[in-house]
């Protein structure tokens, strides 16, 4: 696979510095999001040399070397002898791929670092990191950070455009119009990601073939990994039920992820655990209803009132037909062409949690009753900046008509800074209204 340049890579460097051996470094995220290729890359680029035990496929001699961690020279002289590496003091790497499939490598790390000769890092996917914690001592030596699929610039660079996003921001920050020519051409490129998705194998796929067909294959291999992971964890199948009826319930327009809809005879309540896990798995984002929408909004959520998305906008594309064979007239040409269907507006609204999540932002979201009626205004996002909230409405088509957000703006005009509509059109100012071109909302 072609090596993408990936910006969690600057983060490795920086503990390199920061930590000096004194911590080891944990890369969570989901399968195929490309933990361990960076995590390599690193290693060859930045050590004499390194050693990489992949747990997924390591001699059972290799696993139970960490059953007993009392003798760290005996442990370092076999592994240099079972991968054929010679390990150099404060030279060297070693890398737990997979780790949560081997817990007493996890537990190990206090020792390896306090003995202080190598660094250490680890990956790990999915929920089964978490599950793989009993009966062991999680080492407080372990830092922590998250690997997310490609985000738009990194997709940009793999296409070797080193400059659009930079020009973006600089537009954003300074508030000017691009005109309409150019954010048509600019929105095209931005429904291209949406389609191929941030994943490693999606985007070399589609670089190589320029086919979406091919791409929309890679993806649903990766769906099918997922989901037979949740069937590992549960059996039953309740995680892969919840987690496959994600577009569904998005395209049901709900003020809520409807729960006994999927699962017979189940309630949000009942299903809290569940929802957990899909959040660990870093597959699945878990947006909640503030029931108070202001700064620490995460004090106020109501859990049993939420939202699911993919992390990956790509493989919500392919989630919604997982069903049925490829059909580029239904979505990938109409999406590419900025004809997208009503019904399939959650595509943006994906997409929007995608960026807010990769920017470090919670997911909060936000309903109350309309007076007379039974149906209910949304806010779709609320995110905090400084002492303010900024509400975020995605519109996909009709941008011009957001009664919610209206609402809400009078309701908690005194909390509010800067409002945004995003939308599919240019950047521009009307009245206190902020409109923003999907291409440009990861600067929100």
């Amino acid at each position: 696979m072609d090596l993408f340049k990936r910006k969690i890579y600057d983060e490795l460097l920086k503990w390199k510095s920061e930590s000096q051996g004194n911590t080891a470094l944990l890369v969570e995220g989901a399968r195929r999001v490309g933990k361990s290729t960076v995590v390599e890359q690193f290693a060859r680029n930045e050590y004499r040399s390194y050693v990489l035990i992949d747990f997924s496929t390591a001699p059972r001699a290799v696993r139970e070397l960490f059953d007993d961690a009392s003798d760290l020279n005996y442990l370092f002289l076999q592994l240099q002898l079972q991968y054929g590496v010679q390990l150099h003091e404060r030279e060297s790497l070693v890398i737990f791929d997979e780790v949560q499939l081997c817990p007493r490598a996890r537990q190990a790390i206090t020792a390896l670092v306090a003995d202080g000769r190598y660094d250490y890092v680890e990956t790990g996917s999915l929920i089964s990191i978490r599950k793989n914690t009993k009966g062991i001592v999680v080492p407080s030596e372990e830092r922590k950070v998250q690997m997310r699929p490609l985000d738009y610039e990194e997709f940009c660079w793999a296409q070797g455009d080193t400059a659009t996003v930079p020009l973006l921001r600089q537009a954003f920050l300074a508030g000017k119009p691009l005109g309409d020519q150019a954010v048509q051409r600019l929105m095209r490129g931005f429904r291209l990601y949406m389609l191929v998705g941030g994943m490693p194998q999606a985007v070399q796929a589609y670089l190589q073939s320029n086919n979406l067909e091919a791409v929309d294959r890679v993806k649903r291999d990766i769906i099918s990994l997922y989901e037979e992971d949740f069937y590992k964890i549960s059996p039953s199948g309740m995680l892969s039920r919840l987690f496959d009826a994600i577009p569904a319930q998005l395209a049901n327009k709900s003020s809520r992820y409807h729960v006994s809809s999927v699962l017979a005879n189940r309630s949000a309540a009942d299903t809290l655990e569940q929802i957990s896990e899909l959040a660990a798995s870093k597959a699945v984002l878990v947006a909640y209803h503030a029931s108070d929408p202001n700064v620490g909004m995460s004090a106020t959520i109501d859990m049993e009132k939420f939202k699911l998305y993919l992390a990956d906008t790509g493989l919500f594309v392919t989630l919604m037909f997982k069903d049925s064979e490829f059909t580029d007239n239904v979505v990938y040409s109409k999406l590419l062409a900025d004809k997208l269907p009503v019904n399939l507006g959650s595509v943006y609204e994906n997409m929007m949690a995608q960026q807010l999540t990769m920017n470090g932002d919670g997911l909060f979201y936000h309903t109350w009753p309309k007076e007379g009626s039974n149906r209910n205004y949304e806010i779709d996002f609320i995110v905090s900046r400084g002492k303010k909230i900024c509400p975020i409405e995605v519109k996909s088509s009709r941008y011009r008509q957001h009664a919610s957000l209206d609402e809400f703006m009078l309701k908690y005009s005194a909390r509010i800074g800067k409002p945004y509509v995003v939308h599919t059109k240019d950047l521009r100012r009307d009245s206190a209204l902020t409109y923003v071109p999907a291409v440009m909302a990861q600067f929100i």
